[in-house]
């Protein structure tokens, strides 16, 4: 072989080897996942808030940027982002401003179906959401009932913000597999 045929077949050799070693330490892909996407429907103020904090630092503004806020949740969760769309559950659990900059807060939320399909069953998520960026990913950890032994992910996604009334969209996409 002439040494630049020679090179080349070692690179791709060398190529061809990296991508199976890479590969082969991916977890296969799942055969019994399931993706669901349901809408958070978020009020942040007034007689009818979801969200809302409930404890911080003291002598520190309470909010979504402030260290050591704490907020519960129970936001209704709908088959559309259409607030009027039908309600398939609540979103209940807590967030906490878990970084000095305001950047990153700490999610505990359970999605409780109230629907006639999974009622009383329930996804459990938890992680960190980079709340400054649109696509936010956290962990499937658990569920009950339909949902028992479910792992996987969710991604909330901001689909709209009203800043005059303080209310949000989030379209959540759970994509899990049951053990």
């Amino acid at each position: 072989m002439s040494p630049p045929i020679k090179f080349l077949f070692l690179s791709l050799l060398l190529t061809s080897t990296i991508v199976h070693e890479v590969n082969s330490q991916l977890p296969p892909p799942q055969p019994n996942q399931t993706t669901l996407v349901l809408y958070l429907q978020d009020v942040a103020t007034g007689p009818n808030a979801t969200v809302t904090p409930v404890i911080g630092i003291r002598g520190k503004e309470w909010s979504y940027n402030s260290f050591g806020t704490i907020f519960v949740v129970d936001d209704p969760v709908t088959i559309s982002s259409s607030p009027l769309s039908t309600s398939v559950g609540r979103a209940q659990g807590t967030l906490t401003v878990a970084s000095l900059d305001g950047a990153n807060v700490n999610v505990m939320l359970s999605i409780v179906f109230t629907n006639l399909q999974y009622s009383g069953s329930s996804i459990e998520i938890q992680g960190v959401s980079r709340q400054r960026e649109n696509y936010r990913e956290l962990s499937v950890v658990s569920g009950t009932g339909k949902f028992r032994y479910a792992r996987g992910f969710a991604v909330l996604e901001t689909l709209s913000y009203d800043a005059s009334t303080a209310r949000s969209i989030i379209r959540l996409t759970i994509t899990y597999a049951q053990s």
